[in-house]
């Protein structure tokens, strides 16, 4: 295989194509500037709260948050007070929405109608599942990233897309990156030739641990095995695609994006030190390099470690000087051009004035207005490719393998196997621990799939 399965050209293309008639088949629910699109928030966690606030801050009509569905209670509750307190007029969700369960998600969307938005925010593992719900109901949606997490769900991810697509659905993912006017303009300015040809690209998250990707024995006042590893789903591959898939998605996008091509194979090293009685499935330091089809490497560095010197930056060099994608974190992204390989002022070409818009609000009114005035919009196979990529080099880095994009998109190993037959909390977990409460680690060399 010399490219991937399909190119970001290919998907423009063929989205636009496939959707032109759709939509303009299907009337316009809400007119420019007119009624109000409803919301649900299914995922009532930092992240989904975050995204709820967003597109409640979404310019062009009224937005009103009707819904909330998640699986903890408390969890829930502190979303409601949260929004509420800064949204009075907008949050309109009686006690009766607000839904907890493993099918809270489906009596949350059922209270939408079409040109309405259900924002995914759950962890990823339930993707596919809450996705085809939404658009058998017919309304919107947006889902926060990864995606996917191995070949079999980002295949049916895929298949979902092209229904909604014919149902003229509208869907953004949280790559909030690609909405940034900074960095657009950066890609612009790569494409015009500025930096030269692309040699290389690099980047780095290094930092201590930071939300849940390194977790200790289930404790005895932790009653469902379920829950708990919902709690801590970046510990797991099923839930989050590790941390690897969760945190680095965005710099790995970034930089293909810059690249203007998806990477073709991966090569990774990686390891667990200094852990303890620690026993989630990550590993706390990534080395990967991604091969694209001309032979130009992207090489990506990762370390969650108590005590190493922190570094968040992405870069490209070229035959005529250099980029920054990203300097210090996701937003601003302080982009920048230079004439030479070293990235010193002195030798800077151009850079995006200080006072950049926020891209996690930028994505939200994007995707609004293409639901008010009805154009075609879908970032699911986009999003795909972002996540499969990732998933490549996590996948490389815990088996000691090569791994190609042709070899994950068709493989059988799914990390989530049996996430639609979840009930409640008594159900059974893709993975659980052993006599001494660990859970299966990757383990490269020995074991071809991750675990």
């Amino acid at each position: 295989m010399n490219q991937p399965l399909f190119s970001r050209r290919d998907f423009l293309k063929t989205t636009a194509a496939a959707t032109a008639l759709t939509a303009a088949q299907i009337p316009s629910v809400h007119a420019a500037g007119g009624d109000t699109v409803q919301v649900a928030l299914i995922g009532c966690g930092g992240r989904g709260t975050g995204a709820a606030a967003d597109a409640l801050s979404a310019k062009g009509g009224d937005v009103r948050l009707v819904a909330m569905a998640d699986v903890l209670q408390n969890r829930l509750n502190a979303s409601y007070k949260g929004l509420s307190n800064d949204f009075k007029e907008q949050v309109k969700v009686p006690e009766d929405a607000r839904f907890i369960g493993f099918d809270a998600y489906k009596k949350a969307i059922d209270l939408l109608g079409k040109g309405d938005v259900a924002i995914l925010t759950t962890p990823c593992g339930f993707r596919p599942l809450m996705f085809k719900y939404a658009i058998e109901k017919g309304v919107n949606v947006f889902m926060e990233k990864p995606l996917t997490v191995d070949g079999p769900s980002s295949r049916r991810m895929l298949d979902l897309s092209k229904e909604a697509d014919a149902k003229g659905i509208k869907v953004g993912v949280g790559l909030m990156v690609r909405h940034c006017k900074g960095r657009q303009e950066l890609w612009k300015r790569i494409r015009d030739g500025e930096i030269g040809d692309i040699t290389s690209m690099r980047a780095y998250r290094m930092h201590p641990p930071a939300g849940s990707p390194f977790s200790t024995p289930r404790p005895a006042t932790e009653k469902s095995e379920l829950i708990w590893q919902i709690k801590r789903f970046h510990s797991f591959i099923w839930a989050s695609g590790g941390l690897f898939s969760d945190y680095y998605i965005h710099q790995i996008d970034e930089c293909c994006w810059m690249k203007d091509a998806w990477p073709i194979k991966a090569e990774g090293v990686g390891g667990r030190q200094n852990r303890g009685d620690m026993v989630d499935q990550n590993f706390d330091s990534y080395g990967v390099e991604y091969t694209f089809a001309d032979g130009t490497k992207f090489h990506y560095y990762g370390r969650h470690i108590v005590g190493a010197p922190s570094k968040f930056f992405s870069g490209v060099h070229g035959t005529k000087g250099s980029a920054v994608v990203s300097l210090h974190g996701h937003t601003p992204g302080e982009v920048r051009t230079f004439k030479t390989q070293s990235m010193e002022d002195k030798d800077l070409i151009w850079a995006f004035p200080p006072k950049e818009p926020n891209p996690y609000r930028t994505e939200w009114q994007d995707l609004m207005d293409a639901i008010r005035n009805n154009t075609p919009y879908n970032e699911v196979p986009r999003g795909v490719q972002a996540s499969l990529v990732t998933s490549m080099g996590r996948m490389a880095a815990h088996t000691g393998q090569t791994i190609t994009y042709d070899q994950i998109f068709k493989s059988d190993w799914e990390a989530g196997a049996g996430i639609n037959e979840f009930t409640g909390p008594e159900s059974d977990p893709p993975v659980k621990a052993d006599a001494n409460g660990k859970y299966p680690i990757p383990e490269p060399g020995q074991k071809k799939t991750e675990y």
